[in-house]
């Protein structure tokens, strides 16, 4: 079966309910940037960029690793990466999809490329954090971030399965989720990495990687990801992980965030996993410059100064017990909705 390119358009694609050709999707995309809502204008500058004669697409990443960078992406390794979404999660043409995500991001510009290569009914909504509400159609496939996930949880009856991504899914989340008919799945992937390349079904500990990618560890225990159909290049992450096999690993946590106190390494988010159920307020662990550990772990909490119950800690080891509690009123997220953590405490 030949792959299909960047220049064909599935004949059962549709959006918000009509048959779109390749013609026609230029013609909605002038009419989304001359007369469209705010929303729409990006999906009208992606389209026309889409069908250009250019082989590639620059973006934005979302900084939520670093400082906001231009990258180059082929088209073709974004076909490429919507049909192994497909094949992974088993998509026929004709399933409907609720397109919710800004179309700025990659995670927005994919679902639209899914809709059209694999041959998707999609619907195309503002996004906003409440993507269900007024709702009556029913979805086979839908992606979001957390928060909309969360403010979503009466409606998400109406979806088959659900992938989010953007942050992680934490475990109060989890259990909310777990309750629901829906299959639903948290993915790990970048903008390099052209959205997700590996997906967990919640409920289970291991991200399992989708088709035609193999995953390693190097020196540092951090993931390497080889996806010759998305990437030319080895991607080297910074995200330190448990490999299973060279197509399941755990995530643990980042590197950049480890925390050497007297000498122990401590992964944050390790400590993180064993208070979320015990703090109700969005938190991080961080640290401070300590004369004689070097660096000391510090709790992080968003909003008004309040006590905690002695048994907070009662779960963590004696390394990772917290020495100091910093409340911050309000922290800094990336759009994707993750916490800045340095910059939340700056």
């Amino acid at each position: 079966m030949n792959t299909p390119t960047y220049e064909n358009v599935h004949n059962q694609f549709k959006l918000n309910g009509f048959h779109l050709n390749r013609e026609d999707l230029c013609r909605v995309a002038y009419s989304f940037i001359k007369e469209g809502e705010e929303f729409e204008k990006p999906v009208g500058d992606f389209l026309l960029d889409w069908f250009d004669s250019k082989d590639y697409i620059e973006m934005f990443t979302s900084g939520s690793t670093g400082e906001p960078k231009t990258v180059i992406v082929k088209k073709q390794a974004m076909v490429n990466s919507a049909i192994a979404t497909g094949d992974f999660f088993d998509l026929q043409p004709g399933n409907s999809a609720l397109q919710c995500l800004p179309v700025k991001y990659v995670a927005g510009k994919m679902m639209l490329v899914r809709a059209m290569i694999l041959g998707l009914d999609l619907e195309f909504v503002a996004p906003s954090s409440h993507p269900l509400r007024n709702n009556e159609i029913n979805f086979d496939f839908v992606a979001m971030v957390p928060l909309q996930a969360q403010n979503s949880i009466q409606e998400l009856k109406k979806v088959k399965k659900l992938i989010i991504g953007g942050a992680a899914v934490n475990k109060t989340l989890e259990k909310q989720l777990l309750k629901l008919p829906t299959e639903v799945y948290e993915t790990y992937g970048m903008t390099e990495t052209i959205t997700h390349i590996a997906a967990r079904k919640l409920g289970e500990k291991a991200f399992t990687v989708l088709p035609d990618v193999t995953v390693s560890y190097d020196d540092r225990n951090c993931l390497v990801i080889h996806a010759p159909k998305i990437s030319t290049e080895v991607i080297i992450t910074n995200d330190i992980v448990e490999l299973v096999n060279e197509n399941q690993f755990i995530f643990l946590g980042r590197i950049d965030n480890v925390i050497n106190s007297g000498g122990i390494k401590l992964i944050p988010e390790q400590i993180e996993k064993k208070l979320v159920s015990k703090i109700e307020q969005r938190f991080f662990i961080s640290s401070q410059p300590d004369e004689e550990l070097g660096e000391k772990v510090i709790l992080v909490v968003e909003g008004e100064k309040r006590d905690f119950n002695d048994n907070l800690y009662e779960d963590l080891d004696k390394y990772e017990k917290p020495k100091a509690v910093v409340f911050v009123p309000r922290f800094k997220d990336t759009a994707t909705g993750k916490i800045m953590r340095k910059e939340s405490l700056s």
